[in-house]
């Protein structure tokens, strides 16, 4: 399955100038997601409109699902175009490994000495080779496909069951067609957001061996950051994030199969703290993605240093 998903963000071609279909894949999904998100404009003010009429509950009902349809729609956008910079970045790789390929190691050495140093991006560590893959890099190439194709499955369940719920408000059914509806929906978006962040785990995993591979063609000692902690808080968050997204799902199947749904009185308490905590989990991974682009951010900025040196000392 790795292999399968790897050909996924593996060039076709060594020509930088390539054209690839994943930001035409991304405009689309993301143009999509905005219609979408209109039409649910739309719905709810013709709900406003028509609060004393019968017709404004059920209508409303039907909004709830497809506005998370439309938001899940452009984070797939959003992972559409991560794909494409991951192809990107390899051509980028082969790339700067034919510029520099001229650039002999000076008659001084390879580079640094073996062995730990500090670097102005942070610590890192120097070796003959280049490095093993961490796990946790191992884990996003294999994750972020998995997440992101199941992620949609269950807002587009969430979705039917809205309907379900819109036709049946005020009832037993109508309710528990509610729980479903937004237990379904916030973990779908839950795990397109853990599939974005396994796809940021891989463009770091890629950055660091494809830094590596370049300086090793050289014939250099190869310099690779540590592990910094903005990246280890992002890998936390993440798993907190989708952990929550996961139990806010259960708990949304316990109140609509394991309380009583004809008796609201009784599920309310539940959901009143349970919609909160839905939205946590959202936003630990959301704030998991930002520091992973701001570690992507360093890692770059350490990158062009290296070039940098590599271009003016040879080593």
């Amino acid at each position: 399955m790795a292999v399968a998903i790897n050909k996924l963000v593996t060039p076709t071609s060594d020509d930088y100038t390539v054209e690839t279909p994943h930001t035409n894949i991304a405009i689309g999904l993301g143009v999509f997601g905005i219609m979408i998100a209109m039409a649910v404009l739309v719905i709810a003010l013709v709900a406003a409109n028509d609060l004393e009429g019968g017709n404004s509950a059920q209508l409303l009902a039907y909004a709830f699902g497809l506005q998370t349809t439309a938001l899940v729609t452009v984070k797939l956008a959003i992972a559409a175009a991560l794909v494409g910079i991951l192809v990107r970045l390899w051509l980028r790789i082969e790339g700067v490994k034919e510029s520099l390929g001229a650039i002999q190691p000076t008659e001084h050495g390879s580079g640094p000495n073996l062995g730990d140093v500090h670097t102005e991006f942070g610590d890192a560590t120097v070796t003959k080779g280049v490095p093993e893959t961490l796990p946790i890099h191992k884990m996003a190439r294999t994750m972020w496909f998995p997440m992101v194709a199941m992620g949609p499955m269950f807002v587009v369940a969430g979705l039917v069951t809205s309907i379900v719920w819109g036709n049946n408000v005020g009832t037993e059914t109508g309710v528990g067609a509610s729980g479903w509806t937004q237990g379904l929906q916030f973990l779908g978006e839950g795990l397109v957001l853990a599939g974005i962040s396994f796809l940021l785990g891989s463009i770091l995993g890629s950055l660091r061996e494809g830094g590596a591979d370049v300086q090793k063609a050289l014939g250099l000692n190869v310099i690779t950051l540590k592990m910094p902690a903005t990246a280890k808080a992002f890998v936390a968050l993440m798993a907190t994030g989708l952990m929550i997204s996961m139990v806010q799902f259960g708990l949304y199947v316990y109140t609509v199969t394991g309380l009583n749904a004809d008796s609201f009185a009784e599920i309310a308490p539940w959901w009143a703290w349970m919609g909160p905590l839905r939205e946590l989990g959202l936003a630990l991974l959301l704030a998991g993605i930002v520091l992973a682009l701001a570690t992507i951010a360093n890692v770059l900025g350490f990158q062009f240093s290296r070039i940098r040196s590599i271009a003016g000392t040879g080593e």
